[in-house]
């Protein structure tokens, strides 16, 4: 097993009590007084596993931590209601009161959104921004009519939003065959669809919280507009677009975020939704140049 593939070290897995429930967290390398830590934050059905290639390949520069959101990966998965606010709320105090200095969040997907909203409304935490095909919604400009509500997508959720419909729904999607074939729909390169990366995502999912959690995402309501978190943001932004995303168009939500934030640095590069993870060595090397480029 290569450097680049090694999974996270036994002694390296903490837990840190949040709100009475158990937080799951890495960190390695060691407290640099010149740079910020970087703290990296998973998307969503993922965990602290999909961040082990650049773990392992930023720890020598950095101090490095990963954690796990609430209802995800190693962390506790409660039946409460789960949203962007929890979550950024868990992120800003793992900031606060376990790392004690302000850092570089790197997110992917539903992580990307949270550790925006971290950034945009705790300017104090975040030392700077990095963006990994990000999720959030835009605002529709006001000249523009909202589409026509599609009745059988509108059946379609109200039906999931039923314990049982979505409780079946689960069960099939963490089947091993479907997340696969999951991945090799969002992924470029097929090689890095391993039977470890497989297992690391069913894993959490075989948890007896995970059906309630997978549930509580399908009813929960969209955030805060990252046009709006946009305006509040005042750190560095680098983005990092895997543009063989098929679940976004990234050229065009690209061209959004420099509209609300044309000050960003961004790469656009040959993988899918998740590039940490399909071509971490150029995902790693353009982080760490850009952190140390910064002088933060």
């Amino acid at each position: 097993m290569t450097a680049t593939t090694s999974a996270i070290d036994s002694d390296q897995h903490t837990y840190w009590p949040w709100r009475d429930q158990a937080i799951h967290y890495v960190m390695a390398g060691e407290a640099r007084t010149d740079r910020p830590p970087l703290v990296l934050v998973h998307g969503f059905g993922a965990s602290t596993d999909h961040w082990r290639k650049n773990i392992q390949g930023l720890q020598g520069d950095f101090q490095v931590w990963a954690i796990d959101l609430l209802g995800f990966g190693r962390s506790a998965k409660p039946d409460w209601q789960y949203s962007g606010d929890l979550w950024q709320a868990q992120l800003y105090e793992f900031i606060t009161e376990v790392i004690g200095r302000p850092a570089v969040l790197a997110g992917n997907s539903l992580g990307g959104y949270a550790s925006l909203c971290v950034a945009a409304n705790h300017p104090e935490a975040a030392a700077g921004l990095v963006l990994l095909n990000s999720a959030g919604p835009f605002s529709t400009p006001a000249q523009t009519p909202p589409p026509p509500p599609n009745p059988i997508a509108k059946a379609m959720q109200s039906l999931m939003l039923q314990p049982l419909p979505s409780w079946l729904l689960f069960q099939y999607v963490r089947q091993p065959a479907i997340i696969r074939r999951t991945l090799k729909q969002v992924y470029l390169d097929q090689t890095a669809i391993t039977d470890q990366l497989v297992e690391d995502i069913r894993r959490p999912a075989l948890d007896p919280g995970a059906p309630k959690v997978f549930a509580s995402v399908f009813k929960s309501r969209q955030g805060e507009k990252v046009d709006l978190l946009l305006q509040k943001l005042a750190c560095p932004l680098l983005m990092l677009w895997g543009e063989g995303d098929p679940w976004m168009n990234c050229r065009a939500k690209g061209a959004q975020f420099r509209e609300h934030y044309p000050t960003l640095t961004e790469h656009y590069l040959q993988a899918g939704h998740c590039p940490h993870d399909e071509v971490p060595d150029q995902v790693n090397g353009l982080l760490r140049d850009w952190v140390l480029e910064l002088g933060l």
